[in-house]
């Protein structure tokens, strides 16, 4: 599930085939048969991370500050200026292995997804999304049960969403996150973006986005040529 989440960004950002068609056909059967997530979903909240990287109330992203983190230097100072208390910022960093990677893959994006969809009448996405879920229950059902296909369904997506959350929060939540500055866009992209150590290990667990600085610069470079 990790890699497929890898590979659909790869398709979302058009850097597989020479034709964008291929590449959103692709994508909608990625991530909707093989996730379980809709196509349209994902874009409309990751073309506006690219577009304003750690801005705050434009990056989607970073939406959790302040009802759960304070995050960045600025906000951070803004808050305790105005003694607005949402959360014991000061014990974020225990209370994060328990809101932040655990819970919102299975709980937040579980439910989102089908609201979403069904809201912006996104049916050809729903389609998808209920075409992996169907084969999930066909495949597993028989050998689990019910009970036992629930509690995978819920194992895979709490391991998938500890992956997939410390990946995307690495390279992106030790910069500079503040409102939007209006300045340049390709200042704005590296003041929002870090790398992480290159190794074979890193390159794999991460999809390729310990690169982020190049991802960032080049959206639809394919993933393999980001070290060049």
């Amino acid at each position: 599930q990790a890699q497929a989440g890898w590979l659909q960004h790869d398709f979302g950002h058009l850097s597989v085939f020479s034709k964008s068609k291929w590449n959103h056909w692709v994508h909608k059967f990625v991530i909707g048969h093989l996730k379980g997530a809709p196509a349209s979903w994902w874009n409309h909240l990751h073309f506006q991370h690219h577009a304003k990287p750690n801005c705050f109330r434009k990056d989607p992203d970073v939406n959790m500050h302040p009802l759960f983190f304070a995050l960045g230097k600025t906000l951070s100072v803004e808050l305790g200026v105005q003694k607005k208390k949402f959360m014991p910022y000061n014990h974020q960093h225990k209370y994060f292995f328990i809101i932040g990677p655990p819970a919102l893959v299975p709980l937040y994006f579980q439910w989102y997804i089908f609201y979403f969809a069904i809201q912006r009448k996104q049916w050809v996405d729903l389609a998808w999304m209920l075409s992996f879920y169907i084969r999930f229950f066909l495949t597993y059902l028989p050998l689990l049960g019910v009970k036992g296909i629930l509690g995978l369904h819920l194992l895979v997506r709490f391991i998938e969403s500890n992956w997939f959350v410390w990946v995307t929060q690495m390279n992106h939540i030790p910069m500079h996150i503040d409102y939007d500055k209006n300045m340049d866009w390709f200042s704005t992209q590296l003041q929002a973006t870090c790398n992480v150590h290159q190794s074979f290990f890193n390159d794999w667990f991460s999809g390729h986005l310990n690169f982020q600085i190049e991802h960032h610069l080049f959206p639809t470079m394919p993933r393999h040529n980001y070290w060049k």
